[in-house]
């Protein structure tokens, strides 16, 4: 189920701010050599997470899933000067890609790039984020959500990438369960009294959750 016509993205896409270079590398680079490329923010919600950064303009990011570093760089558009985001992706094969285009961005000495199980990463930061991007394994969003709730500013956001999972969210969730895992995490955020939250109809649907 695409939510918006091709035509349609084309629009927005043109309407926004055109992506740099180096983005349009990572973009290419990721359809051409990596496996499930649409995993990959592209375009369109590459400015929309540079543009929420920018408006909250963070002193700490935390990215919890790295894969090619696109979003990673968009995120890190909008750090304060002294600013650092942290990324965690499970996926070795894929630094010595990532570092490069961390490296080619300039924004390297900003960014802190963790290898490893994000579940075994994140209780060891020692570290108080303005900005939180969950853009990993579904079945765990509930987990990765739970261990950085504290470690979040109050004010502070949240952003969950892919909860309406090409629609199906509204289907019967007993068709797979990468569905339910969604579905459920959906329906524990919209009952947290400590967080305001909005779902937006961008790409596969982001979540925006607000610390009370």
């Amino acid at each position: 189920m695409d939510l918006l016509s091709d035509e349609l993205k084309s629009y927005l896409e043109s309407s926004c701010d055109p992506e740099s270079d180096l983005l349009k590398q990572i973009d290419r680079e990721t359809h051409l050599k990596v496996s499930l490329p649409r995993m990959l923010s592209g375009h369109y919600q590459g400015r929309v997470l540079s543009m929420l950064s920018k408006m909250i303009c963070p002193r700490r990011i935390l990215e919890v899933g790295t894969f090619t570093g696109y979003a990673s760089l968009c995120l890190a558009e909008g750090l304060s000067e002294d600013g650092i985001l942290h990324t965690i992706d499970i996926n070795a094969e894929l630094e010595e890609m990532v570092r490069a285009s961390f490296l080619k961005s300039g924004l390297g000495p900003k960014i802190k790039y963790h290898i490893g199980n994000a579940l075994e990463i994140i209780p060891n930061l020692n570290e108080v984020f303005d900005l939180i991007f969950i853009d990993a394994d579904k079945k765990n969003n509930e987990s990765y959500y739970k261990l950085t709730f504290d470690k979040l500013r109050s004010g502070g956001l949240i952003i969950v990438d892919n909860v309406l999972w090409s629609g199906k969210v509204i289907g019967d969730k007993k068709t797979d369960s990468a569905t339910t895992f969604i579905s459920n995490f959906n329906e524990m955020v919209s009952s947290d009294p400590r967080v305001e939250k909005l779902i937006l109809p961008v790409r596969d649907g982001i979540y925006l959750i607000r610390k009370k």
